[in-house]
């Protein structure tokens, strides 16, 4: 499956997500549910992957979580904020660039309109 593929089932899924839910819940709500849907689809996904961080030749595990990584080539970072912010962006090309995976997405469920909360960013 390629990239674009992946990527369009993960917005139509969380597009779902958010019709049903709406604004205002919990990220681990929405994490929860997106999931749930993504495996609907026939999606491959894991929540809450461990990233270590690789420091001078050495693997540290330091605590860093992927929320969701789909199909093993998609990193999904969810939020549920009142805006996205120049460090949400940034958290996420920090681990694009640790994965080394190339694409990523985050999404704000906490949108009047779910379309207003995604950005896609690469690596």
């Amino acid at each position: 499956m390629e990239i674009n593929e992946i990527t369009g089932k993960i917005v139509d899924a969380a597009i779902k997500v958010h019709s049903v839910l709406g604004p205002g819940l919990l990220e681990s709500t929405y994490e929860v549910c997106l999931v749930r849907e993504l495996a609907k689809r026939n999606l491959k996904v894991r929540r809450q992957v461990a990233l270590p961080v690789n420091f001078d030749g050495e693997l540290i595990e330091a605590g860093y979580r992927i929320d969701l990584l789909v199909e093993d080539e998609v990193i999904v970072e969810l939020k549920s904020v009142e805006k996205l912010l120049p460090i949400h962006e940034a958290q996420l090309l920090s681990y694009l660039k640790l994965s080394e995976k190339r694409v990523g997405l985050l999404l704000n469920f906490n949108m009047r309109f779910m379309k207003n909360g995604i950005k896609r960013m690469a690596n």
